[in-house]
This record gives structure tokens, C-alpha cells and sequence, in this order.
């Protein structure tokens, strides 16, 4: 969840891009062991937040026009709905969408260790074009602290997007 947090906000720097949240109960439960902020906090930090079970929301629609999703973090749960196609939420239909639509939808897993059939589910959505982007450390930045790793893999979801994060350096850089 603080790769959630500093991607939002992160993303406040960049005035012509909307952000819209979909928090899913699990989500709620991991905003409080994992930060010091609310869901609503968090929900706070978008320009637009959408109940996780209304499946009518603008976000559900191909109309409406999205440069993408990121789902950060994507537990293996929701990594199986959108594989399946089981779209029974907002979460996992504007997933849908995404793909159908040829929109990148960016998948950050978190789950260590994974068995088979994690590995099945996210070899079947890099074959639909989603991009499975674990959020792992890397050490070639020379992290000083986790807060140093948390906006490297930030910065990493923001350029599948072509967006430059302040202070994210590439390999060789």
C-alpha cells in the first residue's frame, strides 16, 4: 500500500492527469496495517473515488476514456477474477475494460511465494497484454531506505505510462 500512496502522490504533479480509486474491502484492511492513513485518507488523495461495488461507475465503461490501470497491489484474489474474467466488481471490471479496450493495465502482485496457479493466471494476462510488474527491491538505485524503494517501484508504474517521477533513476543513470 505505500506504493499506492506515493504513486498517488506522485501523480499530483501532473495537473492534466485525473486519478480515480477503487478500493476493495481487502484494500480498506491493508491501508490500515500497512500506513498510518484511513481509507478514506487515501480516497482523499484522488481526484475521483468509486464505491467498489458499483459496477455502474464511469470506470466501467469503454466510453469513458482512461490512459490505462494500475492495480497496486494486486492480490492474487483480484489477479484471478480479471484472468477469469469473473468480473463481479468495479475493481475487476474496469480491469476488463482495460484489456478489451487495448488499455494498459498494469498489475503490481505482491504474493511470495506464488504456486502454479498464481503463475498460470499471470502468464494467461501477460498473453491478453497486461503487464505483470511485481513490486520487487532493486538495489542498482542504491536505496538508503524503504521509502527510497517504495518510489522507485512508483516511478517504475509511471513510465509504463510515459510520466517521469522526480528522483527516479534508471539503470546506468
Amino acid at each position: 500500500m505505500p506504493v499506492a500512496v506515493a504513486l498517488l502522490e506522485a501523480l499530483r504533479g501532473f495537473p492534466d492527469w485525473e486519478t480515480h480509486v477503487i478500493l476493495s474491502k481487502g484494500a480498506e484492511r491493508v491501508v490500515h496495517c500497512e500506513t498510518d492513513l484511513t481509507p478514506d485518507a487515501l480516497r482523499a488523495m484522488a481526484s475521483c473515488c468509486h464505491d467498489h461495488e458499483d459496477i455502474g461507475a464511469s470506470v466501467a465503461s469503454g466510453t469513458f476514456r482512461t490512459e490505462g490501470m494500475i492495480i497496486v497491489p494486486c492480490s492474487m484474489k483480484s489477479l484471478a477474477g480479471i484472468a477469469c474474467g469473473y468480473a463481479d466488481n468495479l475493481l475487476l471490471r474496469a480491469a476488463d475494460v482495460c484489456l478489451k479496450e487495448r488499455r494498459p493495465l498494469v498489475l503490481a502482485v505482491r504474493e511470495t511465494p506464488l504456486h502454479a496457479v498464481h503463475l498460470a493466471n499471470m502468464r494467461r494476462l501477460a498473453q491478453m497484454g497486461a503487464i505483470i510488474m511485481p513490486l520487487m527491491m532493486s538495489f542498482y538505485s542504491r536505496p538508503r531506505c524503504i521509502e527510497d524503494m517504495t518510489r522507485h517501484m512508483a516511478g517504475k508504474l509511471l513510465d509504463v505510462f510515459g510520466l517521469s517521477m522526480p528522483g527516479f533513476r534508471r539503470w546506468g543513470e
